[in-house]
């Protein structure tokens, strides 16, 4: 009997087989959001320009890949800091809604 062959270390910043659910367009989504943009207007046209959307179709996209856990697995900071920004957005939203109603 042979002794077992010790498993190959992972490789950092590898995914893992949930990650393989991403689609390529997911994966160049998730790419996409570590850019930086001095201004809202040159991410729009960025975004037209890379993947022929609307802002208002690719925000529907990130929005479905961010709360997937494939997406958490592939780019877990970046998926958390976007979490992170959508949820303040919507407290940001909902306080000026309260606002407006009293």
């Amino acid at each position: 009997m042979q002794a077992a062959q010790p498993l190959p270390p992972e490789e950092p910043g590898r995914a893992s087989a949930p990650a393989a659910e991403l689609s390529d367009r997911d994966r160049r989504i998730l790419r996409f959001e570590q850019g930086w943009w001095r201004h809202p207007g040159a991410k729009e046209e960025a975004i037209r320009a890379e993947f022929g959307l609307s802002s208002t179709r690719y925000y529907q996209i990130l929005n479905r890949l961010i709360d997937s856990d494939a997406a958490l697995i592939t780019d877990p900071m970046l998926v958390r800091r976007l979490r992170r920004l959508r949820e303040q957005r919507r407290a940001a939203r909902s306080g000026r809604r309260d606002r407006v109603e009293e």
